[in-house]
């Protein structure tokens, strides 16, 4: 049974990766090419190129810079990417020479509405690479040049991937708007696109459920243990600390809740002591007892 388990898990990883990678070209096919927008990364610049040279479909180009951006990261990272993110990389450019074909970009027409198509273009780009990342992979491209730029030239990984996204932006304004004459706004709707993305990774990766964290400090530290252990069920880690000013000991609680759950504990701290200290945060992962455990997480 458990291995009947696994070997689901691991051809389930592989078919999400293959709809992650359709939805994102499914986002760039309908809502992207079309209209001229440019949001960045690998297939932001082969709109770019397109227009360069019209004969050329979208998906060759991503071959011609995918492909060698795999080899140059291979030379330099030794098999780093694995096998998922080399398939991701390779059946993308795939997807965006065959849905065309069956796909008409035309039945939507949000050419007077660019702001849809890059609300509904994001959307879809960031649902798909966030579906690709659960797995462990990722989409090749500007993450190889961001890894490129944080080896060689020091910086961090995603300043390296902004700075070539931020290139693929200016490529787009130097040639659609400057050669080609289009709309000066375009940059803008490629920027609210890039940012679109960024989001909707973030929440296909960790979701909505995120967990707050507490540091409780309070004298009436009993009634609070109480409260957690025998109402919440659930527990909490003690943090000796002292104060700054005083100098004295202080017991700080650490507690981590659900996000149904805190206004239920943030009402009965309140009775319990109304002039503790409460520091409240998200916790974007929690992993362990009580929470998602690392045996749930399919993408690793």
């Amino acid at each position: 049974m458990k291995n009947q388990l696994k070997s689901w898990r691991w051809w389930s990883s592989w078919l999400v990766i293959v709809l992650g990678c359709t939805v994102m070209s499914l986002g760039f096919i309908l809502f992207m090419y079309p209209y001229k927008i440019t949001p960045g990364g690998i297939w932001g610049m082969t709109t770019v190129l397109h227009e360069m040279f019209p004969a050329i479909p979208q998906g060759w180009f991503g071959y011609m810079m995918d492909i060698p951006l795999l080899l140059i990261g291979f030379a330099v990272f030794g098999p780093v990417f694995g096998a998922r993110t080399v398939f991701a990389s390779l059946i993308t450019p795939l997807l965006m020479l065959v849905l065309p074909l069956v796909v008409d970009p035309s039945v939507m027409d949000l050419s007077n509405d660019l702001i849809l198509a890059s609300v509904f273009g994001g959307i879809m780009i960031g649902a798909g690479v966030g579906l690709v990342v659960r797995t462990g992979a990722t989409t090749g491209g500007t993450d190889i040049i961001g890894m490129l730029f944080q080896r060689f030239a020091g910086l961090r990984f995603s300043t390296g991937v902004m700075i070539a996204d931020g290139f693929v932006v200016l490529c787009g304004i130097a040639v659609l708007v400057v050669a080609h004459g289009e709309s000066p706004t375009l940059p803008l709707y490629s920027l609210l696109t890039i940012w679109i993305v960024a989001k909707v990774i973030d929440l296909a990766v960790d979701g909505f459920q995120h967990e707050k964290v507490l540091f409780i400090v309070s004298d009436r530290k009993k009634e609070i243990r109480d409260f957690i252990i025998g109402d919440l069920d659930r527990s909490g880690t003690i943090i000796r600390s002292s104060g700054m000013y005083t100098g004295g000991e202080k017991d700080i609680i650490f507690l981590v809740v659900s996000r149904r759950e805190i206004v239920r504990v943030k009402r009965q701290l309140r009775q319990i002591d109304p002039g503790m200290f409460v520091v409240v945060m998200d916790a974007h992962e929690t992993l362990g007892e009580g929470f998602r455990s690392f045996a749930e997480m399919k993408e690793l």
